[in-house]
Order: structure tokens, then C-alpha cells, then sequence
């Protein structure tokens, strides 16, 4: 990081994160961080979050293969989101679609 911000962790001490190819522009997913899961994507180049149903830390494409490459991390003016700009190694959903937002939603 290279300011010094004062995160927004919510009441579990988890910030959302939205993770967007870097060269298309797609939003890939959303995931929580929590302070490990941050420290340890800034630290490794790779991202990890917080899974709440599993409980645990989680290492993206760690079983997969489908890691994902940080370029940049921006949190938005309140600093209570996060913006991961990645370089996929290949589909980010566990369905095997390219981005988990491959769903539309009608009236």
C-alpha cells in the first residue's frame, strides 16, 4: 500500500473485494479480505480471501490452477471496498465461466 488508509472493516472484520481483469475491464468476482487475506495477497502477488462458509483463509487457483496475478489495489473513497486489478490465469468462478457475474437478472 502505498498510503497509509484507515480501513472500513465491517462487524466480522471483513472488507469486500472486487476483483476485475486488468486488461478487459470484466469484474471477475467479489470476495471478502479480512486482514491476513490482505497482507498475504500484497505480500505473495497472488490474491487470497476469506471464505465465511469455510471459515478459513483461501488462496485462489491454489487447487485450481486459476490464480490470479495482482496488479493493483485501489480502495474507493470511504475505504470500506476494494478494487483488485488482476491478471487471470483462467476462469474465475468455480462453474468454469470466465467471470461468476454471467447471470442476468429480469423483471
Amino acid at each position: 500500500m502505498t498510503e497509509n488508509i484507515e480501513f472500513k472493516w465491517n462487524d466480522q472484520g471483513l472488507i469486500p473485494a472486487i476483483v476485475q481483469d486488468d486488461k478487459s475491464g470484466q469484474v471477475l468476482m467479489m470476495a471478502w479480505m479480512n486482514v491476513e487475506a490482505l497482507q498475504l495477497t500484497l505480500s505473495t502477488g497472488e490474491t487470497h480471501f476469506w471464505s465465511r462458509s469455510r471459515q478459513e483463509m483461501w488462496h485462489k487457483g491454489a487447487t485450481s490452477g486459476n490464480t490470479q496475478k495482482v496488479v493493483s489495489i485501489w480502495a474507493d473513497c470511504d475505504a470500506d471496498v476494494l478494487l483488485v486489478k488482476v491478471n487471470p490465469a483462467g476462469p474465475a468462478c468455480h462453474t468454469g465461466e470466465v467471470s461468476c457475474f454471467f447471470r442476468t437478472v429480469d423483471n
